[in-house]
């Protein structure tokens, strides 16, 4: 059964696409079928991925639009193993037509649904705002990944999406939920963040992921080289700490498959 996961956070710089990229990668290093959907105009996941977001002949703005299927824009990481449907800048021009057009929310999900029985994980990267992008997002997802860093702002922005989480649950998905909370940039020197870390653990749970993703100077150049950190130095405690959220996310959906089945 395909999980489609939105990666969410209205923050920007909180790692948000290095978590869709190294995610997939590691997802992908697994034998599992990953798509990567580039939602976000600065195409950064693109990028990340090894694809010259300027060269794409179509992008996620076409499917949007319903002037190509999400099946002829798809296309393969050059090394990552991992499948991305790209995005760039006119994902701008997309946000801006869709406003004007009936069922809007709702435009992702149908361009998706021919392709997804193609795939285990369909991984979702969000602009650092809620827009007409993000509640596309949202609307075909079944849960969303909230990467964070822990300090105090993050969690004043935490609180703004799961508020835009519940008015999507009640609009237009009643099965969306948060299918986790990612600590991430973690330095467990900074009293702070070990404070917050704390904090999300008291008010969420097992909402939260036991896996932390640190502060890491390979996970942070990964990107400029257009390839996930597995594959720049699979040694790193960034390329690690990513294989170590793949297992735990692999771990969570046999546990939920198996609920299911005994129902």
């Amino acid at each position: 059964m395909t999980r489609i996961i939105a990666i969410a956070n209205q923050k920007g710089g909180v790692g948000k696409t290095t978590t869709c990229v190294n995610l997939a990668a590691s997802l992908a290093a697994t034998q599992r079928r990953v798509l990567l959907v580039d939602m976000d105009p600065q195409g950064n996941a693109t990028m990340g991925s090894g694809i010259n977001k300027m060269e794409v002949e179509l992008s996620a703005c076409d499917v949007l639009l319903g002037e190509a299927s999400a099946a002829d824009t798809i296309v393969s990481t050059p090394e990552g193993g991992y499948a991305i449907l790209p995005g760039n800048e006119d994902l701008t021009l997309a946000e801006v037509k869709l406003l004007q057009e009936f069922g809007r929310e709702m435009k992702l999900k149908k361009a998706l649904a021919p392709v997804v029985g193609l795939y285990d994980f369909i991984l979702i990267d969000c602009p650092p705002s809620i827009n007409m992008l993000t509640v596309n997002a949202l609307a075909a997802a079944d849960g969303v990944l909230i990467p964070m860093q822990c300090e105090y702002y993050a969690l004043e922005g935490l609180s703004a999406l799961l508020n835009t989480i519940e008015q999507v649950r009640d609009s237009v998905n009643p099965e969306l939920e948060v299918f986790g909370i990612l600590r991430t940039m973690f330095d467990p020197r900074v009293n702070l963040a070990n404070e917050v870390s704390m904090h999300l653990l008291e008010h969420f749970d097992k909402k939260v992921f036991r896996t932390i993703i640190p502060r890491n100077v390979r996970l942070a150049e990964a990107p400029s080289f257009g390839r996930p950190v597995l594959l720049h130095d699979r040694s790193s405690r960034g390329a690690i700490s990513y294989l170590a959220l793949a297992g735990e996310i692999l771990r969570k959906e046999d546990d939920r498959e198996q609920r299911l089945r005994a129902v």
